[in-house]
Formats: structure tokens, C-alpha cells, sequence
């Protein structure tokens, strides 16, 4: 029997991990993730029902695996929009391996299946740099049975690399594995049937092992006879990004004339983020030095 690399014997896999691996002298790699406090934290103010909790999850886990693999410097975002009574989910993950998570719906969603939810819908993909590049956007067809199907489309017809996902979410954590087949190089054997023996032994693989297994156990009982060097693990984490100052920049943007009616009306301008839950309350004397033509200093308070 061959074993995992010496390097990561003692990296087990703790609760909030991804993991990189690859199979010696051949063109196969993957990624494995695990979310629990990240996942729990990303949906701590959301009470969503089960089966949103379920794809929320798997999309989670799945926006990992591959910021993981495409390697943007920037953000991730997939995003979900319905026709029905679920109208709308987003998952950011950053190249950080910060997450962050917020959906919309509307009436009772139990007889549906993550899949059945997104029936009618639009999936999109978008690369955002945050460094002022060119972003990515764009929409991808909603094909198969699972979020997994959908997203080996998009490898394949995007990215050109044939690639396998498997995902998996209870009510607490939210896991995934992926791997794919490189272009051959002359740094790899000829092992012909290195990728479809790979795709084999990992279609074996149980919820319950991705969920709840370290990474070094969960790849050893699957491919026990390959020799896989698995790499040390990277700590993932939920971060919002929204700001005092973000809220302030959006405000400046909606206008004066806007911005005064609403305080008129309201006597202050609240905004809360669906990510967080955090709430930033705008009244007259913090929006007047929005539009004023000194330098804006920020002055109001956030409130949760």
C-alpha cells in the first residue's frame, strides 16, 4: 500500500480547512474542504430553512475548491437568481479563503430539492481581481442533478480542464472535494489511466467521509493505492467586507437630492447588509459632509 506524503502525515483536518493534494507523476490534482464555524457563521442571522441551508452549503464549499483551483487574486462570487420563490443566493469566497454567504426567498421551501430550487434560474459566475482588472462574468447553464454537475460544466466549457466535484452538507458542516486532469507535461509518467482510475476510486466517496474524515484519512481510504502527496492545510473563515465607509461611497453615489428625501422621510438613512446583519444608520449631520467639497471624514457610529 502506498501512503500519503511524510509532509502532511500529521496534517489532519480540523473544522475550517482546505487542503491541496496531488498524485505523483501524473497530471491529477484536487482540493478537499471542510466548513463548519465558517459555514455556521456565514448563516448565524440568516434562519434559513433546511434545503437553503443544504445549497447554501454546497456552494460555499464549492466556491473553495475552486478559488482553490483557479487561483484568482481577488473574489469569487457565485450567484443564484429564481424565478420562483427563491429569489436570490450569493456566495463570495475570496482568495484569502474568507467566505460569506446571503440568499432571498419567499414561502415554504420544503418539498423542493437544492436542485429543484434553481430550476428556471440564472447561475452566474464572476471573477472580481479587486485591484481594478478586468473581471469575469459570466452565466452558466443550469445542467444536471446536483450544483456539482453544474459546476464540472462550467470547468470543462470555461476552462477547458476536465474536472470532477463532489459536495456535501448536514445541518453543521459543508464539504467538498474536487480534482482535476492537467495537460500532460514531461514532468509526469505515462499513466494513461491515471485520471479515469482516479474518477473511480473517488465516486466511492461517502457524505458522511466528506464531511466528517481529515483530509490525510479520508484520501487514503479512497485511493490507498496511489501515492498522494497531500499539502498543508489552509485555514478558511467568514469576513464581511461591508464598511462605515462602503455604506458612505454607495450613498455619495445615489446623490444628494435622493439622500435628503430620504432623510426627509425617514429622519435617517439605515442600511443593513445581508451578509452580516450589521446595520449603519446615516442621519442629517453624518450625510451632510458626504456632498460637501471638503474631505470626508467619517463620523457616524455602526450600529449591530
Amino acid at each position: 500500500m502506498k501512503n500519503i506524503s511524510e509532509t502532511t502525515q500529521t496534517a489532519l483536518a480540523s473544522a475550517d480547512t482546505l487542503h491541496r493534494f496531488l498524485f505523483e507523476n501524473t497530471p491529477v490534482r484536487g482540493n478537499t474542504v471542510q466548513l463548519n464555524a465558517t459555514f455556521n457563521a456565514a448563516l448565524e442571522h440568516q434562519h434559513c430553512p433546511a434545503i437553503l441551508r443544504t445549497l447554501i452549503g454546497e456552494l460555499m464549499a464549492a466556491a473553495a475548491l475552486l478559488v482553490a483551483t483557479i487561483k484568482i487574486q481577488g473574489a469569487l462570487v457565485l450567484q443564484m437568481q429564481g424565478e420562483d420563490m427563491l429569489k436570490l443566493v450569493v456566495v463570495e469566497c475570496t482568495s484569502d479563503l474568507t467566505l460569506r454567504a446571503t440568499a432571498k426567498w419567499e414561502g415554504d421551501l420544503l418539498q423542493q430539492s437544492p436542485i429543484e430550487l434553481m430550476r428556471g434560474g440564472q447561475f452566474v459566475i464572476t471573477l472580481d481581481p479587486k485591484d481594478g482588472g478586468q473581471g469575469y462574468q459570466g452565466i452558466v447553464p443550469i445542467e444536471g442533478q446536483s450544483v456539482a454537475d453544474i459546476l464540472q460544466n462550467y470547468m470543462l466549457r470555461s476552462e477547458q480542464i476536465e474536472t470532477r466535484i463532489w459536495l456535501a452538507c448536514d445541518d453543521q458542516t459543508a464539504a467538498g472535494m474536487l480534482i482535476q486532469k492537467l495537460p500532460n507535461t514531461e514532468h509526469v509518467n505515462n499513466d494513461e489511466d491515471a485520471w479515469p482510475r482516479a474518477c473511480i476510486l473517488a465516486d466511492t466517496v461517502q457524505n458522511n467521509e466528506l464531511l466528517h474524515l481529515p483530509a490525510a484519512t479520508m484520501l487514503t481510504r479512497l485511493f490507498h493505492e496511489e501515492d498522494i502527496r497531500l499539502f498543508e492545510a489552509q485555514s478558511l473563515r467568514f469576513y464581511c467586507s461591508c464598511s462605515h465607509d462602503g455604506v458612505a461611497s454607495m450613498l455619495r453615489m445615489l446623490g444628494k437630492e435622493e439622500v435628503d428625501s430620504i432623510i426627509e422621510e425617514q429622519g435617517s438613512v439605515e442600511v443593513h447588509c445581508d451578509f452580516c446583519n450589521a446595520r449603519y444608520v446615516f442621519e442629517q449631520e453624518d450625510v451632510t459632509p458626504l456632498f460637501s467639497a471638503e474631505v470626508y471624514v467619517p463620523s457616524s457610529t455602526l450600529k449591530h
